[in-house]
C-alpha cells in the first residue's frame, strides 16, 4: 500500500516536512501547545481549584461508574467528571451539576473530547463540515 506524500509544516517559514495526520513538525507542535497553554490560564484561574475538587469528589463517590461504558454493558470505574457542554468561563454552566457533568473514564473522556473539539474546534463554534 503506497505512503501518503509529506508536506510542508504549516508554521511559517519552517521546511520541515510532516506525515500524514500531522499539521506540524515537532518543535512547532510543542511551541504552539505552550502558546495555548501560556493564553487559557491556570487550571485555577479557569475554576479548578478547591472547591471543585471537593465537588468533583464527591459526584464520583455518587457516580461511580463510566456513564459511556455503562451504556456499552462494560463496568468502568469513572475517574474524570466532564462538563457535557464546555462551559467556555461560563459559571453557571460550570456548576450545573444536573445537566453538565457526567462521569467518565479517562478512555472515553479522551475519546468524547476529541470527537467535540474535532466538530466544534477549540473557540467552540461550530464547523462546517
Amino acid at each position: 500500500m503506497p505512503y501518503a506524500a509529506k508536506r510542508p509544516c504549516a508554521h511559517a517559514g519552517c521546511k520541515s516536512l510532516v506525515g500524514a495526520g500531522q499539521r506540524m513538525c515537532a518543535e512547532h507542535r510543542k511551541q504552539s501547545q505552550r502558546e495555548q497553554d501560556q493564553q487559557r490560564g491556570s487550571a485555577s484561574e479557569r475554576g479548578y481549584n478547591v472547591r471543585w475538587q471537593k465537588a468533583r469528589a464527591t459526584y464520583l463517590r455518587s457516580h461511580p461508574l463510566c456513564v459511556m461504558c455503562k451504556a456499552e454493558g462494560r463496568l468502568m470505574a469513572a475517574r474524570v467528571v466532564d462538563h457535557i457542554t464546555p462551559h467556555r468561563g461560563d459559571q453557571e454552566l460550570f456548576w450545573d451539576t444536573k445537566n453538565n457533568w457526567q462521569a467518565l473514564c479517562t478512555t472515553c473522556h479522551s475519546k468524547h473530547k476529541q470527537r467535540i473539539e474535532k466538530a466544534y474546534g477549540k473557540e467552540g463554534e461550530k464547523r462546517k463540515m
